[in-house]
């Protein structure tokens, strides 16, 4: 996997921690290990601006995804071909700040926008209830995998 790392927010951002999510996440949705995503980690000034420019909505979010090459995830028989998923954009004091909400750390919760973003990048979305269902049980599934993972 290709995986492309840029902290352009003032947070120190562990990104070792996402390399291996991604890889980790990547590896369970049977995506080719030739495939390339990119993470940047903004600002909530950088983040208002994409926030505005691409979903005409205000102020910062916590997460956003733009797809490139439309890979769908793949299944243990089939891979998905090699390609540019595209890029996740994250911003850190959103996230601290919903982490404080939520009462778990501020790396949990960009631990979860990431595999929150990188569904997205793959083709799901959460409009619909049954999307919902599956988009959020599958990145509950991720992030318990992950951790028990990286507890061994």
């Amino acid at each position: 996997m290709s995986i492309e790392i840029n902290n352009e927010s003032a947070v120190e951002v562990d990104e070792h921690a996402f390399q291996r999510l991604c890889t980790f996440a990547l590896d369970q949705l049977h995506v080719h290990p030739d495939a390339e995503l990119g993470i940047v980690f903004v600002d909530e000034a950088a983040m208002e601006q994409l926030h505005v420019q691409w979903m005409d909505e205000p102020g910062p979010t916590d997460v956003l995804s733009f797809p490139m090459d439309e890979l769908r995830p793949g299944t243990e028989d089939r891979q998905t071909p090699a390609g540019l998923l595209g890029d996740i954009v994250v911003c850190p004091q959103v996230a601290i700040s919903q982490a404080e909400t939520a009462g778990h750390t501020p790396l949990e919760e960009m631990l979860l926008l990431t595999t929150h973003g990188l569904l997205h990048l793959l083709g799901f979305d959460h409009a619909e209830p049954d999307e919902e269902k599956e988009m959020f049980g599958l990145q509950r599934e991720i992030l318990l995998g992950f951790a028990l993972a990286e507890r061994s």
